[in-house]
């Protein structure tokens, strides 16, 4: 488990930043359970946990700048 700050990976900012708003609304009209909150409990809940407390106990580089 990772605490504190993130090291931050150009590649996956850049990849994030650049999927297309397409790509979501395709996934979203076939998958029923996409971008529904709480799903991740559902599907797998030991990484939805872990996630939680990632989430909650590390922060980003972008974080200290806000």
């Amino acid at each position: 488990m990772k605490f504190g700050l993130r090291t931050p990976s150009i590649k996956r900012s850049f990849k994030a930043r650049t999927t297309g708003k397409m790509k979501r609304a395709i996934k979203k009209a076939l998958l029923p359970g996409y971008g529904k909150k709480g799903v991740g409990w559902i599907k797998n809940p030991k990484k939805a946990a872990y996630n939680k407390v990632y989430n909650k106990t590390s922060f980003s580089i972008w974080d200290i700048f806000k």
